[in-house]
């Protein structure tokens, strides 16, 4: 079974940047397409982006478009969160997920979860 490791989380200022990593190990990432999702304080968990197999592909929620950018290295069966101007409402637990295929798959029904890692964004 494939599991993924997240870290990377931390306390930072608004305004600044963190780089989340999430690691896979038992089997290659090379078939799946990551997700990363969050889950804030009281709310319902939400998809942030999504990276295709090859990494050719991304998407990302509004909310973060321009500020985040998601890359994958599969020779490391990593995946990568590049975070910037970080605001309080980027405050979540933060999920890398995977599912086996293309990134039309990518979404709340993934094959495999992270156990999640903590940004928290404030002054």
């Amino acid at each position: 079974q494939l599991q993924l490791v997240e870290s990377g989380g931390g306390s930072v200022q608004p305004g600044g940047s963190l780089r989340l990593s999430c690691v896979a190990s038992r089997f290659s990432l090379d078939y799946y397409t990551i997700g990363w999702f969050r889950q804030a304080p009281g709310k319902e968990r939400e998809e942030v982006s999504c990276i295709s197999r090859s990494g050719g592909s991304t998407k990302y929620a509004d909310s973060v478009k321009g500020r985040f950018t998601f890359t994958r290295d599969n020779s490391e069966n990593t995946v990568y969160l590049h975070m910037s101007s970080l605001k309080p409402e980027d405050t979540a637990v933060y999920y890398c997920a995977a599912a086996a295929g293309l990134i039309s798959l990518c979404g709340p029904n993934m094959d495999y979860w992270g156990k999640g890692t903590l940004v928290t964004v404030s002054s």
